[in-house]
């Protein structure tokens, strides 16, 4: 399959290099095509792995990730190109943080709306799915990193998308009953909001590869 990862951080590096040693074709999207970060991220996963604008990677792939910094990811996704978005899955990675303040970063939207549902509104023709949000990037690679079971959730509007959603996190590596599904893309609202809680957990375990898991009684 082919994927258009929009952002240059360790988390669509992360994602992007897993694709591609999964044999997924992938393109990197930076502001710009050329983008330094990009091609040093396209010489190490090799194969192919390609770069070039937010249009270009949105263009090319039939699913596109957002792993853009969350309080830029509307502006992002306004580059890639609405049309270039349109009938494709969009998973949102992306978490609306704000460290203005200093840290830990509060958000930049909350309670009564999320980043995921502006996305969603902002790109209505597009199939948005919050998923691994979480967790490090790391561990959205290689869940066994935290041992034992663990849960990975997913939100979003269409049932069909999230299937396809699901069958992905399973080629990365997540047991299937150990994906979540929160419903509307409004659950989103809570998964951005537990970040802040996530990155107390790291701070008080001394390590990025920590994670919850949900049991019900």
């Amino acid at each position: 399959m082919r994927f258009g990862v929009l952002g240059t951080g360790v988390v669509g590096q992360t994602l992007g290099g897993k694709l591609v040693s999964l044999g997924h074709e992938v393109t990197m999207g930076a502001r710009q095509a050329g983008n330094e970060v990009a091609a040093g991220w396209v010489k190490a996963a090799g194969g192919s792995a390609s770069e070039g604008s937010f249009a270009d990677a949105a263009a090319f792939g039939e699913t596109v990730m957002n792993a853009t910094a969350g309080a830029s990811s509307l502006d992002a996704l306004a580059a890639a190109g609405a049309e270039n978005l349109e009938d494709k899955v969009l998973i949102d990675v992306a978490n609306p943080l704000d460290f203005s303040g200093g840290l830990p970063p509060s958000l930049t939207v909350g309670n009564t709306d999320s980043l995921g549902e502006q996305i969603q509104r902002a790109h209505p023709k597009a199939k948005v799915v919050k998923a691994l949000n979480t967790i490090a990037a790391e561990v959205m690679v290689e869940p066994g990193l935290v041992p034992g079971s663990h849960t990975v959730f997913i939100a979003g509007e269409d049932d069909g998308a999230k299937g396809q959603v699901r069958a992905l996190l399973q080629e990365l590596g997540w047991p299937a009953k150990d994906i979540l599904d929160l419903g509307s893309i409004a659950a989103s609202r809570g998964t951005e909001a537990y970040v802040t809680l996530w990155l107390r957990f790291w701070a008080a375990a001394g390590t990025r590869a920590v994670n919850i898991k949900v049991i019900a009684g």
